[in-house]
């Protein structure tokens, strides 16, 4: 297998045949993992012109001038959706393409346009003045046919995709390699992704046709979207160890260890169901009882593996632009996840240290993606990646994540309510105008770190294409 790098980033082309790293062939699977990394950056790019409009309606005085009542929860809405779900969902599709053997490309190119149609359907209907921005934790939504729609499609082509992806992911063997074991974490990820389905069926199932909307969607999305969660851990896990490898970073875990730290990660995912089965959507202990079990449960597998890839990481001096651009994706990912769960055990009420600790977790995941990202690209046939400004963008993007959750933690000790924005703030106070500012100014300097990784992909994806044409 023949890997083209541009020349101040080569490295020896033998190397993605050892450790934890997955072979990228030139046949079907290449094309397809192509075409959904290519969906995954538009639904990101989406995410990042709502993600400034967001900002900007929490800020202090520049809020309280947009004109559009609903704006700010519009706005909310299709970040989330766009930024969490179809990103990192669109890009789990890229990984399990590589996983899985040849085979059901048809079925894999229907699955790619309905899921295509679908972001496109949930982008519009933010535009639709008569969508009801409603607040459901881990998958808001729009009270509108046309988001809904797109809403149970994403669904419906998320579902298949994961069957079929099960049906062709080849077995670990009986000789361990780091490569199998980057399938079984695959594999494991698509289990919860397939068991977070079930329970949205569940919830559907249990809840009662008189619920008004908004607790409807709430109870709705509340356990499946904690599995969710693991589903994307599990993703961010795979590339850990894809980005430490790409940095030659020594791992004192053994690749049979690694796969029990797989197995205790996806062990907490199939409590779900017991859950569900004691206590319907509508019992008082419903929702405290997956609360408790992503305290704790989500720990099982994640720090050990951090911990082992953190000590591994400040150990290694990376030579080239490439080994440091996976370095400092790995490192920013476990800081800020770590970070992130940190301030999970801080949360007391409902202000906005909650989407402080959320922001921490998903922006771990998010930058384990996006350096995955770049690291793929030459293998997919398009080397002409910068890897220097790579890692410009990576620690831009996590400096200004962190600030920003650190004035929303700031803030959520003022008592400032989440999912609010404008005068509803009550910002009456230095203190609560000065961290709901600095969330801000990091909401910004973010917002400029994710619109450089989109730059940086769409390049390289252009260079490839304009090479193409005759």
């Amino acid at each position: 297998m023949t890997i083209e790098f541009s020349a101040d980033n080569a490295v020896d082309e033998h190397d993605t045949d050892k450790g934890y790293v997955l072979e990228v062939g030139s046949d079907q699977r290449r094309d397809l993992a192509t075409k959904w990394f290519v969906l995954s950056v538009v639904a990101l790019a989406i995410a990042g012109v709502f993600s400034v409009l967001l900002v900007l309606a929490r800020m202090p005085l520049i809020g309280e001038l947009i004109p559009y009542a609903d704006f700010f929860h519009t706005a909310l809405v299709i970040h989330v959706d766009m930024s969490v779900l179809v990103w990192i969902l669109a890009f789990a599709c890229v990984l399990w393409s590589l996983a899985g053997q040849t085979g059901f490309y048809l079925v894999n190119r229907v699955t790619l346009f309905v899921l295509a149609i679908s972001t496109l359907m949930m982008s519009l209907a933010g535009f639709m003045p008569e969508a009801k921005p409603l607040m459901s934790n881990y998958i808001p939504v729009l009270e509108h046919p046309l988001f809904l729609t797109g809403l149970v499609l994403f669904g419906v082509g998320i579902g298949a995709q994961v069957l079929t992806v099960m049906s062709i992911m080849p077995p670990v063997g009986n000789m361990i390699s780091g490569a199998g074991v980057l399938r079984f974490g695959l594999n494991c990820s698509a289990i919860s992704a397939l068991v977070a389905l079930w329970m949205f069926g569940w919830s559907w199932f249990d809840l009662p046709v008189q619920a008004t909307s908004e607790l409807y969607y709430e109870l709705l999305f509340w356990g499946g979207g904690h599995v969710l969660q693991y589903t994307y851990t599990l993703l961010m896990m795979v590339c850990w160890l894809w980005l430490a490898n790409v940095t030659r970073a020594p791992l004192i875990m053994s690749e049979r260890v690694v796969l029990m730290v797989f197995l205790a990660g996806l062990a907490s995912v199939f409590v779900a169901p017991l859950i569900y089965w004691q206590y319907d959507v509508t019992h008082d202990l419903h929702r405290p009882m997956f609360t408790w079990l992503m305290s704790f449960g989500g720990s099982l597998a994640t720090f050990p593996l951090g911990l082992a890839i953190y000590y591994g990481l400040v150990q290694t001096h990376p030579e080239t632009d490439r080994q440091k651009s996976a370095h400092a994706a790995t490192m920013s990912s476990l800081l800020l996840f770590g970070a992130g769960g940190v301030i999970g055990f801080m949360i007391t009420g409902s202000n906005v240290t909650i989407p402080a600790h959320y922001h921490g977790c998903i922006v771990g995941v998010t930058l384990a993606l996006m350096g995955a990202g770049y690291d793929l690209l030459p293998r997919l046939g398009y080397p002409q990646v910068n890897f220097r400004l790579a890692r410009i963008q990576l620690w831009t993007y996590a400096s200004g994540q962190f600030l920003h959750i650190l004035g929303l933690v700031w803030s959520g000790g003022y008592g400032v309510e989440r999912k609010v924005a404008g005068a509803a703030q009550e910002l009456d106070s230095f203190g609560r105008v000065a961290g709901m500012g600095l969330m801000g100014i990091g909401g910004l300097i973010s917002a400029i770190g994710g619109l450089l990784f989109i730059i940086i992909a769409v390049k390289a994806l252009s260079a490839k294409a304009a090479k193409a044409r005759p």
